[in-house]
C-alpha cells in the first residue's frame, strides 16, 4: 500500500496515512506506522505469555490451552487494530478511530483478561534473582489500597465517561488527535481503560478487590449505556464534532457528516455486542457458582444425617453379634 507523509498542517509527529482510498485490502494490508508502539507492547506481552506458559508445561505442571489461545487472540488484535492500515486511515477518518477505539476498550481486553496472564506471572515466575522482584511488585499491587481504587467504579466508570464525553465533547480531542504522539497516548489510554473495567468482572486472576457476582452485573450494566448514549448523539450531531476528521483527502471522496454518522452507529451498535458478551459471560459464571454452593450446602446437611443413618446400622449390626453368639 502506498503510504504519504501526513502534511503537517494536519497532524505533527512521526505519522504516515495512505493515499490509497479506503478498502477492505487497504484496511487490513500490513502497514506498521514509522514508532510502532502499541503493536511493540502487544508483541512483547505475547513472548512474555508463551514463555511463562512453556515454562509450566515443560516442568509438567498445567495451563489450560483455551487460556493461552484467548490472549494470544488479543494480543493479534492489537497488532492488527494498530499494526494495519486502519491506523493510518484512523489519522483522517472518524468511522476508524471509533472502531480502533472500541475495539480497544471493550473487545481486546476481555480476551487478555480470560488468558489470566496474573495467575500464570504468578505461578511461572522464578523465585531467585530478577524473577524475586517481579513477585514482589505483584503481591505489593495486589495489597495496594491504589490497586484497589484503579478497579473500583467510582474510578472505572468516571474514566469511560472521559474517554468518550470528555474526549470529543471539549477541546481535548482537537488538542491531542492532531499530534501523533497524542493520538496513540489516547490509543493507550482506551487500552488501559478496557482493561480496568473488564479484568474485575470475567478474570479469574488474583485481584485487590473480589466482587460478588451481583455487583458485577451491576458494573456491567452501569458501562452499557454510556456509549450508546454517546453513539446517538454523534449520530445527530449536524456538524463535525472533532476539526481533524472534517477534512479528509479530496481523493477519498468521503462527507465527514456521513463518517460521523457510522462513528456514532458503531458507538451505538458494535460498541453494545462486547458488553451483551461479557454480561451473559458473568450470567453464566454466577449460575454455576450458585450450582456448585447449592451442591456443597446439601452435602453439608446430608453429612450428619448419614453419619447417623451409619451409626443407627452400625448399633442394629451390634445388637444381631450379641444375639447370634452360642
Amino acid at each position: 500500500m502506498l503510504l504519504a507523509s501526513i502534511d503537517e498542517s494536519v497532524i505533527t509527529g512521526p505519522a504516515w496515512v495512505p493515499t490509497a482510498p479506503p478498502s477492505l485490502d487497504t484496511l487490513l494490508s500490513p502497514t506498521l506506522q514509522p514508532v510502532p508502539l502499541i503493536p511493540a507492547i502487544a508483541l512483547l506481552m505475547g513472548m512474555l505469555y508463551v514463555a511463562g506458559a512453556v515454562r509450566l508445561w515443560t516442568s509438567g505442571r498445567r495451563w489450560p490451552v483455551w487460556r493461552c489461545l484467548s490472549f494470544l487472540l488479543g494480543c493479534g488484535a492489537i497488532m492488527v487494530i494498530m499494526g494495519a492500515g486502519i491506523e493510518g486511515y484512523g489519522l483522517r477518518m472518524f468511522s476508524v478511530f471509533m472502531f480502533q477505539q472500541l475495539t480497544l476498550m471493550l473487545g481486546i481486553p476481555a480476551f487478555l483478561a480470560l488468558g489470566s496472564p496474573g495467575t500464570l506471572l504468578l505461578r511461572a515466575t522464578p523465585h531467585r534473582g530478577p524473577g524475586r522482584l517481579v513477585l514482589r511488585l505483584a503481591f505489593f499491587g495486589l495489597r495496594s489500597r491504589l490497586g484497589r481504587f484503579l478497579i473500583h467504579p467510582a474510578f472505572t466508570v468516571p474514566l469511560f465517561l472521559f474517554n468518550f464525553y470528555g474526549i470529543y465533547f471539549s477541546d481535548i480531542g482537537d488538542l491531542l488527535l492532531p499530534n501523533w504522539y497524542g493520538h496513540v497516548s489516547l490509543e493507550l489510554l482506551f487500552l488501559v481503560s478496557g482493561l480496568l473495567f473488564t479484568v474485575p468482572l470475567i478474570s479469574a486472576d488474583p485481584l485487590p478487590v473480589k466482587k460478588s457476582h451481583g455487583w458485577r452485573v451491576i458494573d456491567a450494566f452501569s458501562e452499557m449505556p454510556l456509549h450508546a448514549f454517546f453513539g446517538v448523539i454523534v449520530m445527530m450531531s449536524p456538524a463535525p464534532m472533532v476539526d481533524l476528521f472534517a477534512t479528509a483527502p479530496d481523493s477519498w471522496n468521503i462527507d465527514p457528516i456521513r463518517d460521523q454518522y457510522l462513528a456514532g452507529g458503531l458507538a451505538w451498535a458494535y460498541g453494545e455486542l462486547p458488553s451483551l458478551l461479557i454480561l451473559l459471560f458473568i450470567m453464566a459464571g454466577w449460575q454455576r457458582a450458585e450450582a456448585r454452593q447449592s451442591a456443597l450446602t446439601d452435602a453439608e446437611q446430608a453429612t450428619p444425617q448419614l453419619d447417623a443413618y451409619n451409626a443407627y446400622l452400625e448399633r442394629l449390626r451390634q445388637h444381631e453379634e450379641k444375639y447370634q453368639r452360642p
